[in-house]
């Protein structure tokens, strides 16, 4: 006989912590605004498959079973210390389900990553909420509904100030090309990324959210790439973090990877958290463009790591420089939207040369500003345009090339229909913006970035 897993609901507030759900825990909702969250709508799902409104694993197999749910950006009216989260999930033996939330800061950066009823790291007038499920590899947890209450917070507590804490880490080499990332990346070869041991700083695919700063000290290069997975050796080890928030090994110095403790000094039985004997003392891996090209390591070793969205929460998007000489998909945008707002014939060929520059001075003398050929903040306001399912031309084409680069695949048409609507959904609520579907100007800074 089937033995049937009952539905149960888990309320998770100050002094809860989101467990398997086996039995059902009350818990008083404190004083201020709750909603019911939509679990589809707008959301980034990664191996989710999605019933009715519920959503579960889609590949068990993937991971043990391992999915997330990324859910759109809710905009309060008060700001909030503490997001609580009431859950109806099933989750047979040796599944789970966490709900973890971030806030935005008034400058419009983002916090770290924290579980639901547990203090935000600093007041936030806006929260975004990612579900994980796991899995066992046999059976996989669902969940059908989550209601959140933002508690009213008093008194705003700032962002933490000060320099982004750099620390000496062993990095190993991740390969796996073809393979997937804990975001739902697809790793192609010699690509540029890192993975963590804690999903305290996992960017959501395709954004920079979260990015060290890794420096080779053998040979000082340096290369900035963002947090697409979760890893080496465990997966709640934030060690970047003080001990009163890390979720893990409390003990340890601050800076010391759970994996190097136990490779080092036989912490924990020389064992991660997995029960694995740990075979380095990995703190970071990286991808291999990162590895070989970015910082020129030829073997696994030791690095500095800065974790820039430690100190004061994860810098907003800014408009970028572009200027002749430069290469890439921004300079393939301002092409674009340069053809779009003076019908420049230029080749949107991603390489800013002299007929590039020539274009931009022009636009910028119409614009009665200073023509320097530099594509900065006042040049990039005037250019960009807002647009809507239903428009048409190169700007539109810029938009649907952006999201193919930021992995969000998109047939460049020049037309935004009803798939580039969605796919620019996808992409807001990965970035943390409102799910709008239409080009402002936050959503193009985050485009160009």
């Amino acid at each position: 006989m089937r033995r049937l897993i009952p539905l149960v609901t888990l309320a998770i507030g100050v002094a809860t912590q989101l467990i398997p759900v086996a039995t059902s825990v009350a818990n008083a909702e404190p004083a201020g605004s709750a909603w019911q969250a939509d679990l589809v709508a707008d959301a980034v799902p990664t191996n989710l498959a999605r019933q009715s409104g519920a959503v579960t694993v889609d590949d068990p197999d993937w991971r043990q079973g391992y999915a997330t749910d990324l859910l759109a950006v809710h905009t309060l009216d008060h700001v909030t210390d503490r997001i609580d989260a009431q859950v109806s999930a099933r989750t047979p033996a040796g599944t789970s389900v966490d709900v973890d939330v971030r806030g935005r800061l008034s400058d419009r950066s983002w916090t770290e990553w924290v579980p639901a009823g547990t203090p935000l790291p600093a007041a936030a007038s806006a929260v975004q909420t990612r579900i994980t499920l796991q899995g066992n590899g046999s059976a996989s947890p669902t969940v059908s509904s989550l209601r959140l209450t933002a508690n009213r917070s008093t008194a705003a507590r700032p962002a933490a100030a000060g320099t982004p804490s750099t620390y000496r880490v062993y990095a190993t080499r991740e390969g796996l090309v073809g393979a997937t990332t804990a975001n739902g990346h697809t790793i192609t070869s010699r690509d540029h990324f890192v993975a963590l041991p804690s999903g305290k700083a996992l960017s959501p695919k395709g954004t920079t959210t979260y990015s060290v700063k890794l420096c080779n000290p053998a040979n000082n290069k340096c290369e900035v790439a963002p947090v697409w997975d979760v890893g080496p050796w465990n997966t709640k080890d934030d060690y970047w973090n003080p001990s009163s928030v890390r979720q893990s090994w409390k003990d340890l110095p601050q800076g010391k990877p759970e994996a190097q403790a136990a490779y080092q000094d036989h912490y924990n039985g020389g064992k991660d958290q997995y029960n694995r004997t740990v075979g380095n003392p990995a703190g970071i891996d990286l991808a291999d463009g990162t590895f070989w090209d970015g910082l020129g390591l030829k073997d696994n070793g030791w690095v500095e790591v800065t974790y820039q969205w430690t100190g004061a929460g994860t810098p907003a998007p800014t408009w970028p420089y572009v200027r002749q000489g430069d290469k890439g998909n921004a300079v393939k945008t301002v092409q674009y939207l340069l053809n779009s707002r003076q019908s420049a014939g230029l080749s949107p060929d991603g390489d800013f040369g002299p007929a590039t520059l020539a274009a931009v001075k022009t636009f910028q003398r119409g614009q009665s500003l200073e023509a320097d050929g530099v594509v900065g903040p006042n040049t990039w306001s005037k250019l960009v345009p807002v647009l809507t399912e239903g428009s048409t031309g190169d700007a539109v084409r810029a938009v649907q090339n952006e999201l193919t680069a930021h992995d969000v695949s998109t047939p460049v048409t020049g037309t935004f229909d009803a798939t580039t609507a969605a796919n620019l959904r996808t992409f807001q609520t990965a970035s943390g913006l409102a799910a709008s579907g239409s080009t402002d100007a936050d959503t193009w800074k985050a485009l160009v970035n």
